[in-house]
C-alpha cells in the first residue's frame, strides 16, 4: 500500500506546483499567499509519503484529497483533477490493501514450506 499511495501523493506535488502557478495569474490573489498555500500542500504530500503505514495517515491523505478538489473554488480545473487524484487515492488504498495480504499469506505460506522441509 505504501508505494502506491506514496506514488499518489508524489503525483500531486506536481499537480499542486502547476497549480501554484495557474493561482498567480488570477488578480485577487496575492503571490504570497499562492506560495505559501501550494507550498504546505506540497510539504504535506511528503511527509505523507512517511506517515502511510503510521495511524491517522490514509486520514490525512484523505483530507488532503478533500482539499484538493476544494481547491477548485480557485482554479476551477482542479475540481476535475482533485476528483481524479481522489480516485487514485482510493485505488491506491484499496489495492494496496489487497497486495499486502496477498504478500503475508505469500510470506506465511513459504515459512510454513519452510518449516515443514
Amino acid at each position: 500500500m505504501r508505494t502506491l499511495c506514496a506514488s499518489t501523493l508524489i503525483g500531486e506535488i506536481f499537480v499542486i506546483g502547476f497549480a501554484g502557478l495557474v493561482a498567480m495569474k488570477e488578480p485577487d490573489l496575492a503571490t504570497s499567499t499562492v506560495w505559501t498555500v501550494c507550498g504546505v500542500a506540497m510539504v504535506l504530500c511528503l511527509l505523507l509519503c512517511g506517515m502511510i503505514t503510521r495511524p491517522g495517515g490514509i486520514q490525512l491523505g484523505w483530507a488532503l484529497q478533500i482539499a484538493l478538489i476544494a481547491s477548485g473554488f480557485v482554479i476551477p480545473t482542479m475540481f476535475f483533477l482533485g476528483a481524479c487524484f481522489a480516485a487514485l487515492w482510493w485505488a491506491s488504498v484499496h489495492f494496496g490493501r489487497k497486495i499486502d495480504e496477498a504478500k503475508a499469506r505469500f510470506a506465511a505460506q513459504a515459512a510454513e514450506q519452510g518449516e515443514g522441509a
